[in-house]
């Protein structure tokens, strides 16, 4: 009799061993997921910060009156992991009409001001991407 009273003493010891374990094992699962989701993260702010000093040297090259405002500009990574998609929603023009995205101010120093809408993804077709994970800023800049 004794030694049976052994044996379910070692099976239920035996049991909560195992259940802190798959618990703990739960957790450290969460936490490398977490971790991987805060790197692609950053990255994607990253680029969404490169993308916005790209656009910038691409409006500054830009022959306004000949091809006219820009309208949209389109970034892919190198590594095409990001996607970056920037919309010129306004330009501020001193002295200027209300025509076509331009906006009308009344201060010279304001001139030339631009609002820029941006947007980074992840390449949902790139296989170090684990997780779609989408970055949006909206912010006035001046090329």
């Amino acid at each position: 009799m004794r030694r049976a009273f052994g044996m379910i003493q070692v099976i239920f010891f035996m049991v909560i061993i195992s259940t802190i374990l798959a618990i703990a094992m739960k957790y450290a699962t969460i936490t490398i997921k977490q971790t991987s989701d805060i790197y692609i993260k950053e990255q994607a702010e990253l680029f969404l910060q490169s993308s916005i000093e790209l656009a910038l040297l691409g409006i500054q090259g830009h022959n306004r009156k000949s091809q006219g405002l820009l309208k949209e500009i389109n970034i892919t990574s190198d590594d095409k992991r990001f996607i970056s998609n920037i919309n010129i929603s306004k330009y501020y023009i001193f002295g200027g009409s209300n025509v076509d995205r331009n906006v009308s101010i009344q201060t010279e120093k304001s001139h030339g001001t631009i609002m820029l809408e941006v947007t980074v993804e992840t390449n949902n077709t790139h296989p170090k991407n684990p997780r779609a994970i989408r970055v949006t800023r909206r912010t006035l800049q001046r090329p």
